[in-house]
């Protein structure tokens, strides 16, 4: 047995962390007890049983999150099978939709938020009910960072998009309608129908967005029920797997299996790799370092580099693939398929949430379509999802997706055309006369972690309405902002540092030629450097994005890209965790 997977004693009903709160015979625990009985429980219904949290980020403006309510019931149902006592919370929903600037701006709230609402609380475990964006790795980040035992429950992805017979993909079929209706070539009444089309059912998107990007890397690091993350948000065996994640946790409390077991630099390089080989979003980056770095694995975007020229991409699941979807994805296996068939490149010895290693989670595996999921003989992409840029435009480094965009943009020179706000940026692509070629470098800058606010995803720069009119689809965009993981195109993207903070983004300017090698991972302005120090030296002073609140407190602690914007005093070199709270 690996050393990681050595069992501590098992919990008694006296050593449960709830027993804090409920087991003295003191004023405190009296009152505790009874405020439960307020709610209308006997002590039989709680005492000396593992009390569960379950922290749902159910919301009405989060259809991804829409079957929550629902899901919530199926989880207090295995865990009141199991013997426990299950209490839902509510947490910070952070839908991807509606939360404007961006989500990003409120990953490490809630992050924050699941921490101490665990720490605060008499729970022994907590059930993670998330899927849209920001919800997994903030849910994840602050579980690992409280330790008590925990089980992710991934929301799953929305059945298939449908209009006039054609498949729909989340994301990936509104950019590229949309460049359509630009052109002309889509009347309103088939816009009508695409906008009612494309998402169907309860659900996160179902291309290998950033979504089911991070519930895969989730699942992979062995934090959810092996393979739950492929299952459709409606399909029955997700209300089964519900079930499950109620009944385990239960007994994941009586093992005291906590997250530092599971969560190792194994099991982030399982991660790591499964992500490259499912065309994962780039916005796994940021989310899988400040997640690694949560759990003190020192994850660095060379570490992801290295991994994305080695592992095939196998996952035919768009964007990165080209003819399915998420859905389909499940109907040929699932990830548990996919890993089968990495087997040779995992540690198969990580211990997962369900008390197996993950080589005996994924035995019985089987792949049911072959052409969803590749054998790595038969790769869509012979490397894998990302690679990582440096240059003098990105010396703290800058991401792309080689396999979603056109072969020809790997190594591609031409003259910038600069923006400095995206209001400036749309206005231009909207004039039909604006001054442009297909062989134009687009940049965005000033959209970073802390010029956006927040980092936003505007990184897939909208094609000049005076190119579409011409037939183009695609060029080369450089930005430090995000892009949505259901897009595509040859798009640079978390170029650090960022242009507000003074990053040498801030120096180019348009008509300097910009040089794009992806083969040698370079990106570079080709400027010499006594007029960049010259640029540099004149530079203003940025002005602050925030003046108080939520937004000041943000822009004071929130790191760069390459380090995962996380704050500066939520990470394990900063100091101590606070512990357990005192009780009087």
């Amino acid at each position: 047995m690996p050393p990681n997977t050595t069992p501590p004693p098992r919990k008694t009903p006296e050593t449960l962390r709830s027993a804090r709160w409920f087991a003295p015979d003191d004023l405190r625990s009296f009152g505790h007890r009874s405020r439960l009985m307020q709610l209308g429980y006997s002590e039989t219904d709680f005492m000396g049983k593992p009390v569960i949290g379950i922290l749902n980020t159910w919301s009405e403006l989060n259809s991804c999150h829409s079957h929550f309510r629902e899901r919530a019931q199926d989880v207090k149902r295995g865990v009141l099978q199991a013997g426990g006592f299950p209490v839902e919370l509510p947490a910070l929903s952070v839908d991807e939709s509606f939360t404007k600037p961006t989500s990003m701006l409120y990953r490490n709230l809630l992050a924050m938020e699941t921490e101490e609402q665990i720490r605060s609380h008499p729970l022994d475990g907590v059930v993670l009910m998330g899927g849209c964006d920001k919800t997994t790795p903030a849910l994840v980040m602050g579980a690992l960072s409280a330790g008590v035992p925990f089980i992710y429950l991934p929301a799953g992805p929305m059945l298939r998009g449908n209009f006039a017979g054609r498949v729909l993909g989340s994301g990936s079929d509104a950019w590229k309608y949309w460049d359509e209706r630009r052109a002309g070539n889509i009347s309103d009444d088939e816009w009508q129908g695409l906008q009612g089309g494309i998402a169907r059912s309860a659900g996160v998107c179902m291309t290998m967005g950033t979504a089911s990007t991070m519930t895969a890397i989730t699942d992979a690091m062995g934090l959810t029920m092996p393979g739950a993350s492929s299952i459709p948000a409606v399909d029955s065996g997700h209300k089964r797997m519900g079930s499950d994640c109620g009944r385990r946790i239960v007994e994941m409390v009586w093992e005291d299996l906590t997250p530092d077991r599971i969560v190792t630099p194994a099991s982030v390089q399982n991660a790591a790799t499964v992500a490259m080989a499912t065309g994962c979003s780039t916005n796994a980056v940021v989310h899988l370092i400040a997640m690694a770095r949560r759990a003190g694995v020192a994850l660095t975007l060379d570490d992801l580099d290295a991994l994305g020229r080695t592992t095939p991409l196998i996952a035919n699941v768009r964007p990165s693939g080209s003819d399915y979807l998420m859905e389909d994805f499940y109907y040929a296996g699932g990830l548990r398929a996919l890993m089968a068939q990495l087997a040779v490149r995992l540690d198969l010895s990580c211990l997962t949430v369900s008390g197996q290693t993950l080589g005996e989670a994924l035995e019985g595996a089987q792949v049911h379509n072959d052409d969803v999921i590749r054998p790595l003989s038969n790769p869509v992409y012979a490397e894998g999802s990302l690679a990582v840029l440096r240059g003098n435009l990105c010396p703290d480094g800058a991401v792309i997706k080689p396999a979603a965009c056109e072969a020809k943009y790997h190594v591609h020179e031409g003259p910038a055309l600069v923006f400095d706000s995206y209001p400036e940026m749309k206005k231009a692509v909207d004039d039909e006369n604006l001054d442009v070629t297909p062989d134009h470098v687009m940049v965005l800058r000033n959209a970073g972690p802390l010029g956006g606010p927040g980092f936003p995803e505007w990184g897939m720069l909208p094609i000049p309405k005076a190119l579409i009119r011409q037939g183009h689809r695609d060029m080369l965009r450089i930005s430090d902002a995000r892009m949505s993981g259901t897009s595509y195109g040859a798009c640079v993207l978390h170029v650090a540092p960022e242009a507000h903070v003074g990053g040498p983004l801030a120096l180019l300017r348009t008509g300097d030629i910009v040089r794009l090698d992806l083969p040698a991972r370079r990106l570079d302005m080709l400027v010499d450097e006594a007029e960049l120090e010259a640029r540099r030296a004149a530079l203003p002073p940025p002005e602050p994005r925030f003046e108080r609140g939520w937004g000041w407190m943000f822009s004071k602690h929130v790191t760069q890209a390459d380090q995962g914007c996380d704050f500066d005093f939520l990470t394990r070199e900063f100091g101590r965790a606070a512990g357990e709270p005192d009780i009087f």
